[in-house]
């Protein structure tokens, strides 16, 4: 299974540059990531909250396995080039759940999108 997401995140540039419980930062080339008008894709806006996401929840599980439940993004602003940086903070620490937010920024430290993704806290790991 990680293998999958490490394939992901390779693919779309991204890599997780600090993590601990209360807060995960990863980072995203523009470049690659484009939607035909130039701007970043909405799609890869999702990608990186995602993996910033999963990376925080995972951090609250106590070691269980946990899997993406919801993800809702709104975009705020189009982003042409650069990076871009998501910061993935918990709000709900549940038994069953984890609900984190993130927040991604453009190397002016503008908000070009936030996200908020449910992860579901199994007891088993998937497929075994």
């Amino acid at each position: 299974m990680t293998e999958l997401v490490e394939q992901l995140n390779e693919k779309m540039g991204i890599e997780v540059t600090d993590w601990n419980p209360d807060r995960v930062v990863a980072t995203m080339p523009v470049k690659g990531n484009r939607q035909p008008y130039g701007l970043l894709h909405g799609g890869a806006n999702a990608v990186l909250a995602e993996a910033a996401g999963s990376v925080c929840a995972a951090l609250q599980s106590d070691g269980k396995p946990t899997v993406g439940l919801e993800l809702s993004c709104t975009h705020h602003r189009g982003v042409r080039e650069g990076i871009v940086t998501a910061v993935a903070t918990p709000v709900h620490i549940g038994r069953t759940t984890v609900t984190v937010e993130i927040v991604l920024t453009d190397e002016q430290d503008r908000r070009t999108c936030t996200a908020r993704l449910t992860c579901m806290v199994l007891q088993t790991v998937p497929g075994s």
